[in-house]
């Protein structure tokens, strides 16, 4: 028999004769189905690619966070400012403001490991010249200033090659869970960078976290170099669809898919909100050590410590999620964070502080992951490096804008009133945002594959699921059934004629 169902597929349906078909186990049902299992967490490191791409980024990403303490502690000990401190965090994201779209075609228009190599052996200069300055004990706070500047011009670069170049190694298949994994890489680089960075601030001096860093860069590399090219699965896809593009048309193509396609603008604009306060929470917490809980340098990278294992946890917890990503999930998740910020701004001591500064952690990365993902599932192969370096321009170029505006609050106000602040406003900003979504019947996301795509591909793609739902089948080929067939309709509607079930036979042909 055959079954035409609402989405206008046609299946093929068992014979009233034939026997039933054995029942489902958790091995045979579809991912969606199933109850993820251990092995689910990790499925992307099945691919060596990609095992060499996270081995490569937990080592530099440790390294990065060691100079992200070591730097913003040394221009707080030059000046004694928070204020400055939140400028070399804006110095140090400002390239991906101005650059960041340019950054996507790059990685879009260039292969993509090449591009990397390019962009890691420039940041791990960069650290090179930073501890050269530290060595000579002659550091000025402006020399600072322009290492985080060049910093940020290989940033703009690298971060929407990087997240690209996951979908080419492993597929559209395993993306959540690649994605997942390379956020608990970092977080895992967090998790012990910070703490490494407090251990060398208090025993050896700046100058060696800086060189430290520096070394790390050759562990990424030679990942990169190792890789090899006729193992990944979207690589000739992606060299195809960006062909003869011109940076003019490529800027535009980008601009026009992000902000025409409802579930990438929408996550969008969360992150964006989120990345203008919740990125700068390292210039909060320089204030909260030095000022509040006076536990100095170790002190402040304990506390980034504790960020980074709740973020961890949440990576993991991302990664065993199988199903669609839903815009109501942003939405709690992006409520919860803000709620976590404001109720840990008014914690009395150090070790009521710290629980909440790991679920802060946690809800953090589940939202960056759930976010990333619904982005990266969406976006056709051709475009998804522009729409990467779109990402990248709202969550990062608002960490611009905000890291002098929380690092001023904190300066003139107080770490606890900067902290509460920066919860306050994306939470009020989530809270408008839920309401319309629930008006316009937009609140639930699910994955829906298009068949018309100028890049001559069928990418899978995030619709957003209005209420109520109209679904048209298209036109079916003609079939001659050689006995009766049932057109099955929605169950829940037998009372309208125009959905209730309808039984036809063939017509006797006439001699």
């Amino acid at each position: 028999m055959l079954s035409t169902r609402a989405t206008g597929s046609v299946q093929s349906v068992p014979d009233f004769h034939t026997h039933n078909p054995p029942p489902a186990t958790p091995d045979t049902l579809p991912p969606a189905q199933r109850r993820p299992g251990f092995r689910d967490t990790f499925s992307a490191l099945q691919v060596r690619n990609f095992r060499l791409l996270v081995s490569g980024l937990l080592v530099s990403s440790t390294g990065g966070w060691i100079q992200r303490i070591a730097q913003d502690w040394l221009v707080l000990t030059l000046t004694g400012s928070a204020t400055a401190v939140g400028i070399t965090t804006a110095l140090q994201f400002l390239p991906t403001l101005l650059l960041g779209l340019y950054g996507g075609v790059i990685a879009d228009r260039f292969p993509k490991r090449k591009v990397l190599l390019v962009t890691q052996t420039t940041m791990g200069a960069a650290a090179g010249v930073l501890a050269v300055l530290a060595f000579s004990g002659q550091v000025q706070v402006w020399q600072v200033y322009l290492m985080a500047l060049f910093l940020g011009l290989a940033t703009a670069v690298d971060n929407p090659t990087r997240q690209s170049f996951v979908t080419e190694i492993v597929g559209k298949d395993r993306v959540r869970n690649a994605i997942s994994m390379v956020s608990s890489t970092f977080q895992l680089g967090s998790l012990i960078g910070p703490a490494l960075g407090g251990a060398l601030l208090g025993t050896i001096g700046t100058g060696w976290a800086f060189a430290l860093n520096a070394v790390t860069f050759f562990g990424s590399i030679s990942a990169l170099l190792m890789m090899r090219e006729s193992e990944m699965p979207g690589l000739q896809a992606a060299r195809k669809a960006s062909a003869g593009m011109r940076i003019r048309d490529g800027l535009r193509d980008g601009l026009r898919y992000a902000f025409h396609e409802p579930a990438v603008r929408w996550a969008i604009a969360l992150v964006g909100i989120y990345g203008m306060f919740t990125i700068s929470l390292p210039v909060t917490l320089t204030a909260f050590a030095d000022r509040v809980f006076h536990t100095g340098a170790s002190g402040y990278g304990v506390l980034n410590s504790v960020v980074a294992g709740g973020a961890l946890a949440g990576a993991l917890l991302s990664a065993r999620r199988v199903r669609p990503t839903r815009l109501r999930n942003l939405v709690g998740i992006a409520a919860l964070l803000a709620i976590a910020q404001m109720v840990a701004a008014i914690q009395p001591s150090l070790w009521t502080f710290m629980p909440l500064l790991a679920l802060q952690g946690t809800a953090t990365l589940m939202f960056l992951t759930a976010a990333q993902s619904m982005v990266q599932l969406t976006t056709p192969d051709g475009l998804r490096g522009r729409v990467s370096g779109i990402y990248n321009l709202v969550f990062i170029g608002g960490g611009a804008i905000g890291g002098p505006m929380v690092g001023a609050l904190a300066q003139h106000f107080g770490a606890r009133s900067s902290l509460f602040l920066a919860g306050l406003v994306p939470g009020i900003a989530t809270i408008a945002i839920g309401i319309k979504l629930a008006r316009a019947g937009r609140f639930r996301v699910v994955l829906v594959r298009s068949t018309r795509s100028p890049w001559r591909q069928p990418p899978v793609t995030l619709g957003l699921e209005q209420t109520p739902i109209r679904v048209a089948a298209p036109e079916a080929p003609l079939v001659t059934p050689s006995r009766p067939f049932v057109i099955g309709r929605r169950r829940h509607a037998r009372t309208d004629p125009h959905t209730r079930p309808v039984r036809t036979r063939r017509k006797p042909l006439h001699r």
